[in-house]
């Protein structure tokens, strides 16, 4: 999935000639921290909600106050992960996108991506999920979904977690089963350590935890 599929046709960016109150009223209304500023469709940087907070006067114009605006931005052809990285990079609500030509082509907000992240990991289909305990010299994804496969059933999404100064992997596997009784028994035979299980009694408890945790090692 790339940045121009998630984009907000919705929110509309700041312009030089809006007053402070007007982007602070945009901000809170999408709620939202960091907005574009955009003249035309040049892109000129990213506005911050302290930033404008720090004003005393709402009522002048973007354009007469010297605001350090950050120049942070993805193309249009950037992977959805480019994206997530950067908003957990500088902690940012929202990430521009700009078009080929550094045109402005639209934002995406912080609710998009989450959007995008339960699409990434098939948040919301029904599945059992599994997670793997490896050595890094075992990680083969090839071998794992050629076991899954041989239970007939199918990979939906997966990620990989490493341990700092430790050669062990997590790896999670969302499948399209919820009965996995059979599925868990054949990594083990295979000597996996079969670290968690959720099935079909604990799927969207377990689905949903994976998720939060996701989003909580981004700190958004």
């Amino acid at each position: 999935m790339f940045a121009e599929e998630i984009i907000s046709n919705v929110i509309t960016p700041i312009k030089t000639d809006d007053t402070v109150q007007n982007a602070l009223d945009r901000m809170n209304e999408f709620k939202l921290k960091h907005m574009p500023v955009v003249n035309d469709d040049q892109f000129l940087g990213i506005l911050s909600e302290d930033d404008l907070l720090e004003v005393r006067n709402h009522d002048i114009l973007i354009r007469d106050v010297n605001f350090n605006l950050l120049n942070a931005f993805v193309f249009d052809n950037a992977h959805t992960y480019d994206v997530v990285r950067l908003l957990s990079t500088l902690k940012l609500t929202a990430v521009p996108v700009l078009d080929q030509k550094k045109n402005y082509a639209g934002l995406i907000s912080i609710n998009n991506i989450l959007d995008s992240v339960a699409t990434l990991y098939a948040v919301n289909e029904p599945g059992g999920i599994i997670v793997l305990e490896i050595s890094n010299r075992d990680n083969s994804l090839a071998h794992i979904a050629q076991i899954v496969e041989a239970d007939n059933a199918q990979i939906l999404s997966s990620y990989v977690n490493s341990f700092k100064d430790s050669t062990r992997l997590e790896v999670t596997l969302k499948v399209n089963k919820t009965e996995i009784t059979s599925l868990v028994a054949s990594f083990e035979r295979y000597n996996y350590e079969v670290k968690e299980v959720y099935n079909n009694t604990q799927i969207d408890d377990g689905s949903k935890e994976r998720y939060d945790s996701f989003m909580n090692y981004l700190n958004i």
